[in-house]
């Protein structure tokens, strides 16, 4: 399936379904806390989406997904699914969200402490942002997909001793959930260029410990990391420009601009 390029019209439904999906998560932060159950984040994320945004949550249903957003805590990779346990004190968790509104989609992720986490906990989580705005820079027309995944192995591995999942990946989005192309976040030879009107996300999984996952049998979807350190995530959605990108899942939180004159 062809790369989809993305009309002004349809530009502007998903910068709206982002910013909806970015006002999920800055909803969400305060109720981030020990004691809180993810199945109740979950709760609240599926009702603000439905009665306050008028929207739908993506997930649910979506191959099966049974809940209406992803909570993946310490060695959960991605995908996680929200259930009884307990957030606790040292945790990391990642919150996943994606919005439909007006038939297109916004996908973010961010990452949570729980109370007090550790130096390593606290600088893998900074790290993975880190890798995600450097390779927000790399994005202009003429550029190549391959120079995402370049950029993020090269921080990462001058970063310490990180690992990238290779596993899964960032990908093209609109009127589907995941459409072409596949955004790879280590070196790769993928040489196709991107062109303005192009959306897709780039969201780099980077672990304490090796890069190998593995899936979940019971539920077919947690994905954890396999030697059971921990792993961070942070994605954004974005739209190529003439002179750059532009996030369209900004949140006010976040230093970086909203519009890069790569």
């Amino acid at each position: 399936m062809a790369i989809t390029i993305k009309s002004q019209d349809e530009i502007a439904k998903m910068r709206i379904a982002g910013q909806l999906a970015a006002d999920v998560l800055e909803m969400i932060a305060p109720h981030v806390k020990a004691g809180v159950s993810t199945d109740e984040l979950n709760t609240l994320c599926a009702d603000y989406t439905e009665k306050v945004q008028n929207a739908i949550s993506a997930p649910l249903n979506y191959h099966h997904f049974p809940k209406s957003i992803c909570t993946s805590v310490n060695h959960v990779v991605c995908h996680g699914i929200p259930d009884d346990s307990v957030l606790a004190d040292g945790d990391i968790i990642n919150i996943d969200i994606t919005v439909i509104k007006d038939g297109y989609h916004g996908d973010t992720s961010k990452m949570f402490i729980i109370g007090e986490a550790s130096a390593e906990d606290n600088r893998l989580c900074r790290i993975t942002q880190e890798s995600l705005y450097l390779a927000l820079k790399k994005v202009k027309p003429g550029a190549t997909f391959g120079e995402i995944g370049a950029t993020i192995q090269k921080f990462i591995k001058k970063s310490g001793r990180y690992s990238i999942v290779k596993d899964y990946c960032g990908h093209g989005i609109g009127k589907e959930f995941h459409e072409e192309p596949q955004i790879m976040h280590y070196k790769n030879n993928d040489k196709t260029k991107m062109e303005v009107g192009m959306c897709f996300t780039i969201e780099p999984m980077v672990n304490l410990g090796r890069a190998g996952t593995v899936l979940d049998k019971t539920d077919n979807w947690t994905v954890y990391t396999a030697d059971g350190k921990r792993s961070a995530q942070w994605e954004h959605t974005i739209v190529v420009t003439k002179t750059g990108c532009e996030i369209l899942t900004l949140r006010k939180e976040e230093t970086i601009a909203r519009i890069l004159h790569n």
